[in-house]
């Protein structure tokens, strides 16, 4: 059918109306048929089942009821709250149903003595059954309603449900819309590919998601839309990178130099390992080739990316060019300036740093030396953005854990230059497949899943508050052995002077526990002024305390070979991922290392499978996709992505195999037919460019 109708404002069909179309628009965003069509349900309820009001005492989920109201009345209860209630029966029993907001309209709405089908969850209060705000359904219209025994339920807020819109209402609305639109909608997908995957036609998949007549054919919807949704956002992302490669020129780094060979050759600290020398290689054709690299790097805390990221760097310099990189916070922009000043001690290279507490005499020479072309790394904060900051030529810019920028902020830096520099993202975020795909789809990913050699494997244990006295006795043979320990409390900005008091109680203990002068305790906490954190954090990393106290400051920190054990004090208040990147503090030397994960009896279902998971693998994209499944895609990528996946009916964890069809189809599509131009894909480039308009998923700029 023609996309014109669909486009019509949702006020329009029969029984909407302005305000409801208003109500619609603000709660749910549906401002068009297209998008009330494209409204899926949640979940289906059986509605072939009738009860009876006797067999209601062994149920507590929802049900449907046929029966008649004999009274009505209106109950005062609390300060002046006032509730309708109903007697409603069938020949075996009453139940009460009752309203607590709209009792005008219901009241008038409600006819006594007349069959209902009601349909509600119920309550048992004493002796009495009630149903609050049940959906209600003359007899007769019930037998006549175009009615599936898979009920739909529909998302819904409770200003929808106070406002009289009941999951009745949307759909008896989705109903209107398949009587006006005829239930004829244009197919979207070339027919090969249908035939290829055997999924249902466009018409057959909206109708079966909305009124399935089986669970068979429900199921057959559900695949073909999930893949549609899954199919257009992949299209949108390779796209996108092909588009990169072909357009967006890049300098083409031919050389690689003395500055490169002479490290490679006489400074490097150890050999590589096979993962590190796969990257690079991916970096060099990458670099090598005139189109802007735009690469990802992942790899766990440990795994030797800074050493990468400095011989991508000076692969750069030796093609006459700058670099610059870029870190969200000072605490790792200087962990990146110490590691990087470090490996190129003996080459005669010129790097700096540049953050916010810079001094103006620093920042003045940092400026000069950028424009004349003498500064050849620049490594930074978000101060690298500002616009005083120009370099002479800019040709690799590497962002590490760069999902804690925004996107403009990036797009700030490939500003600096007239021909974009190569761009390298480097996480220590382990992002499962799934989500990298649908996130990063449009970079290229390369990834190092190998600890350096000489690295055991941390081993991590759980233990109850119980156990302390063993804990603190294995503690005091490490530092025997001459190793350092870690002890970690949570850290939770809503309830931060509790958080504080936790980690004073727990620094006064551990101090009499582990007096001087045999034994001394740094301490590490939001609350200290820049300069105390520094100074402590040195004498810890110098070996003048065996034990540092702190909160999760040291999350991102500094690398202390001699650190052998971490202990994370009530570790069920941590999530996965933020309890990985503390063990990863840990490990960072050649002896066995340990993390005790310290938590009390009390613990929920989720916090017992985190706790699992830390003790059966050291693998981080294994534990990425556990978070995965606990959190869900938006918590694991911050506010500043959550949003960027708003799926409408596929699920990246419960759709991964549906999401790698759709991807591997995508790329054969793009690769047969780049612009989409052929006579079988004209359907799909018309959608294809209509999505691309819109400001959600399809045109998110990675």
């Amino acid at each position: 059918m023609s996309n014109t109708l669909l486009q019509t404002s949702i006020e329009y069909l029969k029984g909407v109306g302005p305000q409801r179309g208003e109500l619609l628009r603000k709660e749910l965003g549906i401002h068009r048929y297209e998008d009330l069509i494209n409204f899926f349900p949640n979940r289906y309820i059986d509605r072939t089942h009738y009860y009876k009001v006797n067999e209601l005492q062994k149920t507590e989920s929802e049900v449907q009821i046929i029966g008649k109201i004999i009274n009505i009345k209106t109950v005062e209860f609390g300060k002046a709250k006032k509730r309708l209630v109903a007697t409603f029966v069938d020949e075996t029993g009453e139940i009460e149903l009752v309203w607590f907001q709209g009792h005008k309209w219901i009241r008038e709405s409600l006819k006594i003595n007349i069959p209902y089908v009601i349909f509600g969850k119920t309550a048992v209060f004493g002796h009495t059954i009630s149903m609050s705000h049940p959906e209600m359904e003359l007899f007769t219209e019930h037998e006549k309603s175009l009615r599936s025994a898979m009920q739909p339920v529909y998302p819904s807020t409770e200003t929808l449900v106070n406002r009289g819109i009941s999951n009745r209402v949307i759909n008896k609305m989705m109903m209107q819309l398949f009587v006006e639109t005829q239930a004829k909608f244009a197919e979207t997908l070339p027919l090969y590919l249908l035939d290829e995957l055997k999924l249902i036609p466009k018409n057959a998949a909206l109708f079966n998601i909305h009124f399935p007549k089986s669970q068979d054919l429900l199921s057959k919807a559900q695949f073909r839309l999930k893949f549609e949704e899954l199919f257009f956002i992949q299209l949108q992302l390779i796209t996108k990178n092909l588009v990169r490669k072909h357009k967006i020129k890049g300098h083409a780094f031919n050389i690689v130099g003395d500055n490169f060979n002479n490290f490679f050759q006489n400074h490097l600290p150890f050999e590589l390992t096979n993962a590190q020398k796969k990257v690079l290689k991916e970096i060099r054709n990458d670099m090598g080739t005139n189109a802007q690299m735009n690469r990802l790097l992942q790899g766990d805390v440990g795994s030797g990316k800074t050493i990468v990221a400095l011989m991508a760097m000076l692969i750069a310099l030796d093609n006459g060019f700058q670099s610059c990189l870029m870190a969200p916070t000072e605490i790792l922009a200087n962990q990146h300036f110490n590691g990087l000043t470090e490996l190129a001690t003996n080459l005669n290279i010129n790097i700096k740093i540049l953050t916010g507490s810079t001094k103006t005499a620093q920042r003045k020479i940092i400026h000069e030396e950028l424009e004349n072309g003498s500064l050849h790394i620049l490594i930074g904060t978000h101060a690298l953005l500002e616009d005083k900051v120009k370099f002479q030529n800019l040709g690799l810019a590497i962002i590490d854990e760069q999902h804690r920028f925004g996107v403009e902020q990036r797009s700030k830096l490939w500003k600096k230059n007239d021909i974009p520099p190569h761009v390298l993202v480097m996480t220590a975020t382990p992002i499962p497949r799934t989500l990298a795909m649908s996130l990063y789809g449009d970079l290229d990913i390369s990834v190092i899943d190998e600890l350096p050699p000489g690295r055991k494997p941390i081993q991590t244990v759980h233990r109850y508050d119980s156990n302390r006295l063993k804990v603190w006795k294995f503690i005091k043979d490490e530092i025997a052995k001459g190793r350092q320990i870690y002890i970690v409390y949570p850290l939770i900005q809503e309830s931060e002077t509790m958080d504080y008091k936790d980690l004073m109680d727990g620094y006064e203990s551990i101090s009499r526990d582990f007096p001087l002068p045999d034994y001394s305790i740094s301490i590490l906490h939001g609350k200290m002024k820049p300069a105390e954190k520094d100074s402590e954090m040195k004498r810890f990393a110098e070996g003048k305390t065996n034990i540092m106290v702190a909160t999760t400051v040291i999350e991102v920190g500094v690398n202390i070979p001699n650190a052998s054990v971490m202990i994370i004090e009530s570790a069920e208040r941590f999530g996965l991922s933020q309890l990985h990147q503390l063990r990863g503090r840990v490990g960072r030397g050649a002896e066995q290392s340990y993390c005790i994960l310290m938590t009390s009896f009390k613990l929920s279902n989720d916090s017992k499978i985190r706790l699992e998971t830390m003790c059966k693998t050291n693998d981080g994209f294994e534990i990425a996709e556990v978070d995965l499944k606990l959190r869900g895609p938006g918590d694991i990528m911050g506010k500043q992505q959550s949003g960027v996946l708003n799926l409408q009916i596929a699920d990246l964890v419960k759709d991964k195999d549906i999401l790698l069809v759709a991807r591997n189809e995508a790329l054969k599509l793009l690769k047969k037919d780049p612009s989409m131009t052929l006579p079988e894909h004209q359907s799909l480039r018309t959608v294809f460019i209509e999505l691309s308009k819109k400001k959600s998923i399809w045109n998110y700029i990675s």
